[in-house]
């Protein structure tokens, strides 16, 4: 598939329930083997579609889409800055998620919502997009800093009762 055949929009509060399912399918596929099932499920049920809906009806928070032939396929969502970066500069915000089916990786989309997310919140007057990954992870990892994210602090992602090791990581922006 090409590149070309992708187009973005912006999310509605309408946009709960595809916003829900992209998250948790793409969350299962790249992650899911790593839990126990009650984690997996509690982790899961944190992320409902009406959770996602009361997200999306929230001014701070945005979400872009890509599609391929008007079906979403991916997003990224900003927010401002919730986890707990160390001296964080005022108005710092955040890259909360960027997930991609699987079968879409590699046709720069996730660089294209990357660009979006630092030109949103440099829009916002922020001067700096903070984001955790998964230590394991090392694809994202790469992909981060090849988009100018540091690596700054350990950081303890919650999947249920289980920690996962992520790192905080900060893009000057």
């Amino acid at each position: 598939m090409s590149a070309d055949l992708i187009s973005y929009r912006d999310a509605t509060p309408a946009d709960g329930p595809v916003l829900g399912g992209i998250a948790r399918a793409t969350f299962i596929d790249t992650f899911g083997s790593l839990y126990a099932l009650a984690d997996l499920a509690t982790f899961l049920e944190q992320g409902s579609d009406a959770a996602y809906a009361a997200e999306l009806a929230d001014p701070a928070i945005q979400v872009r889409f890509a599609l391929t032939g008007g079906a979403p396929i991916g997003f990224c969502k900003i927010s401002p800055l919730k986890l707990p970066a160390p001296a964080p500069a005022p108005g710092a915000m955040e890259l909360r998620q960027l997930y991609i089916y699987r079968p879409w990786h590699g046709l720069k989309i996730a660089d294209v919502l990357t660009d979006w997310a630092k030109a949103q919140a440099r829009a916002r007057g922020a001067t700096e997009l903070w984001l955790s990954v998964f230590t394991e992870n090392h694809r994202a990892r790469r992909f981060y800093a090849r988009h100018g994210f540091a690596e700054v602090a350990p950081y303890h992602f919650m999947v249920g009762n289980h920690a996962d090791e992520d790192i905080l990581c900060r893009a000057m922006l």
